[in-house]
């Protein structure tokens, strides 16, 4: 049994969980992991758990641990690496490999400014990206309510009410309030859906996608944190001097100034 599947863990997660150990299988054969849209079409080599005995392995591993770490949110490389630890924790304990290419390496160091507040400018620049809705009308949501990104995430379309500019009583967590912004692209992007989650994947859900998580008229799964941040960071970077794009929780940190 893979530890995917062994793991004490709903499917959401033991997805994240295969979707992480896929991103260290290419640097193990020695090819660039693919990213973007080449990324979720890609068929992730197949390997045998021998090969983390090599003697290559913590060396690849350790090249592609500082390249995610330059080019992703050190947050999502944390959680990634984490995922490898305990994967090959878990392989080890079976008496399935007997070294241990993870030890030693240690997750990025979060940067000062990835916590620092978007500045008047940097927002200025983000609300004027061409991007599509979905993103448009969630970045001035985190930013107008100051809300923390998982309770905007686990949001519902019925627990909005609009007219109002707010959450409606018995919303998952704090009642959020919202301005302008947020209150001239939410009916939009709700328009025709009176039901599932308020911020939708591209993609249909996968089977076995728990109802409240799936949109009952397009089928489409919520949004996750990953994925959010991917979106944001991707669209960013090319606004940021750095070339690393910005965090989400430097938006939010914006509004609550």
């Amino acid at each position: 049994m893979p530890w995917t599947e062994s793991a004490a863990a709903s499917p959401g997660s033991r997805r994240v969980y295969r979707i992480a150990l896929a991103t260290w299988s290419w640097p193990l054969v020695d090819r660039p992991t693919p990213t973007g849209g080449d990324r979720r079409r890609a068929a992730p080599p197949v390997l045998p758990l021998a090969l983390l005995d090599s003697p290559a392995s913590a060396a690849r591993l350790r090249d592609a641990l500082a390249l995610r770490s330059a080019a992703r949110d050190p947050r999502t490389v944390s959680r990634e690496l984490s995922i490898l630890r305990a994967a090959v924790s878990w392989w080890r304990a079976q008496g399935w490999i007997s070294g241990d290419p993870v030890a030693g390496l240690r997750p990025p160091a979060l940067p000062e400014a990835a916590a620092a507040p978007l500045s008047p400018d940097e927002l200025r620049a983000l609300f004027a990206l061409r991007v599509p809705l979905r993103e448009k009308a969630g970045w001035h949501l985190l930013y107008e309510s100051g809300a923390a990104i998982e309770q905007l995430l686990a949001l519902d379309v019925d627990d909005l009410d609009l007219p109002g500019r707010r959450t409606r009583a018995g919303a998952a967590g704090r009642p959020l309030r919202w301005r302008a912004g947020a209150a001239r692209l939410l009916p939009l992007l709700v328009a025709g859906r009176t039901a599932g989650p308020l911020l939708l994947t591209d993609r249909r859900a996968p089977q076995g996608t728990p109802a409240a998580d799936r949109c009952p008229f397009s089928g489409r799964g919520r949004l996750s944190y990953r994925r959010a941040a991917e979106l944001f960071t991707a669209a960013t970077r090319p606004l940021d001097p750095a070339g690393r794009g910005w965090t989400l929780r430097r938006l939010r940190a914006a509004g609550q100034g």
